[in-house]
């Protein structure tokens, strides 16, 4: 798990939203879609947003960031969360592998967001 220590209290849903940053594939988004509500910077228009930018978003709109991007997780340091974030450390794998990771992490995910033991968590790395 990630060194994110500071927490903000924020009302926010019970069910965990993804909004996967443009690095990570459609196909990616919509599998995963099924299990959890999924969405990507692409087809909300902040493809080219700066990641301060997604972060507001993710904020305001209760999602979760998942990234292969290590500045999310340093605005978890400096910001402290909410939006919680899911820092995939995999390298570069196939979309249909990455899905794989992904779902094996899932209670993993679960975890990170509504357990108390893990509340002051605010950034959660996925290694393959």
């Amino acid at each position: 798990m990630g060194l994110c220590r500071r927490q903000r209290t924020f009302a926010h849903d019970c069910i965990v939203k993804l909004l996967f940053d443009q690095n990570i594939s459609f196909r990616v988004v919509k599998a995963l879609d099924v299990i959890l509500p999924c969405a990507q910077v692409r087809a909300l228009g902040l493809e080219n947003a700066r990641d301060v930018d997604i972060w507001k978003y993710a904020l305001e709109h209760g999602y979760s960031i998942v990234t292969f991007d290590a500045d999310f997780s340093d605005l978890v340091t400096l910001k402290g969360h909410p939006p919680k974030v899911i820092w995939l450390r995999t390298g570069n794998m196939s979309t249909s592998v990455l899905i794989e990771v992904f779902k094996k992490h899932a209670p993993l995910i679960s975890l990170f967001h509504y357990s108390t033991e893990h509340k002051h968590l605010g950034c959660l790395e996925i290694h393959g």
